[in-house]
């Protein structure tokens, strides 16, 4: 059939076969006067995507196609569509519909909406799939679709539209600035724009890693300093330090986080945007009682977080650190499967070359 009324993708149908991709054909929603067709361009490759394939997450709807970090040309607009326009570089995150009409849409807290629709996954109210990024096309509401800076290059911005949202969101609501000290827990590719961020808007800076080897990355990106939570008694010399931690790390499970909750002033948090596969360990009241600390966690972030996540990019030009791998079955398998194993992502990889897959599309 074709667009308009399907696209293509490379979609997975067996989480037991989750990295076994066909490129196939799937319905789009029917088109609305808010909506936006896209051609997409780009897809940046989300630890979302993995847990979801893998079954990590529980079932999904089969066949799926997953991304949410998705970047393209705007090739269709509603009527009713006033801030996108046919030919504007638009993206898309890890949100795609809410009713917006809810007490918390009309308090910019959309993500937190009972009635969102994520990019994949999620069913809309007239049955349809929607369905991610790793496509030819998608169909998008114009609420959830952002114009993309002219200087920050496409491939650059994908990884933002979700990761890059995921941690902004809880560092300006936690009051990342001038005069806060800001640990960041794990420095993959939610973390990494994490440490970026915070530098950013004007923070100072600890990265708390597993991993030594990632220390020059860090201090390059901006860090103070970089602390290698395998060390014994590594928690000890930052007690009371930090304000808050963004915990970016989704192997929670392993940790000891009474060592984590030390480091934190008196009614500091220990927020979590690393959301992994297993419980969190078990814990006492008493554990948070020696500095009233909290322990929390977010779900990517609003409209205007986004909008505004973009233009500190833009002027501070910053920049995604990002592998590029040409979008194929092939080329899905690689990433979900590198992703998966944590095998040299640095710390963001995203899939190009879309038009070889797909063809030129209007």
């Amino acid at each position: 059939m074709g667009y308009p009324e399907t696209a293509e993708g490379f979609m997975i149908e067996d989480q037991k076969k989750w990295s076994d991709f066909k490129k196939q054909e799937f319905k789009l929603k029917p088109f609305e006067d808010r909506d936006i067709d896209i051609a997409i361009d780009a897809c940046g490759v989300c630890g979302s995507d993995v847990h979801t394939i893998t079954g990590g997450w529980g079932d999904c709807p089969l066949p799926i196609c997953v991304g949410h970090e998705v970047v393209g040309k705007a090739i269709k607009v509603g009527k009713d569509v006033k801030t996108i326009k046919v030919g504007d570089r638009v993206g898309v995150g890890a949100q795609i519909q809410a009713d917006l009409d809810c007490d918390n849409c009309k308090a910019d807290q959309e993500n937190y909406c009972p009635n969102g629709v994520d990019t994949y996954g999620a069913p809309y109210k007239d049955g349809t799939i929607a369905q991610g990024g790793y496509s030819s096309h998608m169909r998008a509401h114009e609420y959830f679709t952002f114009k993309i800076p002219d200087n920050i290059e496409t491939a650059i911005a994908a990884p933002m539209l979700c990761a890059g949202l995921t941690v902004y969101s809880p560092l300006v609501r936690l009051g990342a600035g001038p005069g806060k000290k800001v640990a960041i827990v794990g420095m993959g590719g939610l973390g990494h724009f994490a440490v970026l961020w915070a530098v950013a808007l004007g923070a100072e800076v600890y990265v708390l890693s597993h991993s030594p080897g990632k220390k020059e990355d860090a201090l390059k990106m901006g860090a103070k300093e970089f602390i290698v939570t395998g060390d014994k008694d590594w928690f000890k010399p930052y007690a009371f330090r930090f304000d808050f931690i963004i915990n970016a790390a989704d192997a929670t499970d392993k940790f000891n986080l009474p060592d984590y909750f030390s480091t934190l002033k008196v009614m500091g948090k220990f927020h979590n945007v690393g959301l992994g596969d297993k419980p969190l360990p078990t814990l006492m009241a008493q554990d948070f009682a020696p500095n009233g600390c909290y322990i929390g966690a977010s779900h990517i972030g609003n409209r205007p977080e986004m909008i505004a996540m973009f233009e500190l990019a833009s002027k501070q030009n910053i920049k995604s650190w990002i592998e590029e791998i040409p979008i194929s079955e092939a080329g899905c398998k690689e990433v979900v499967e590198r992703v998966q194993g944590n095998k040299n992502v640095r710390y963001r990889l995203v899939l190009t070359d879309f038009d070889k897959a797909f063809g030129k599309r209007s």
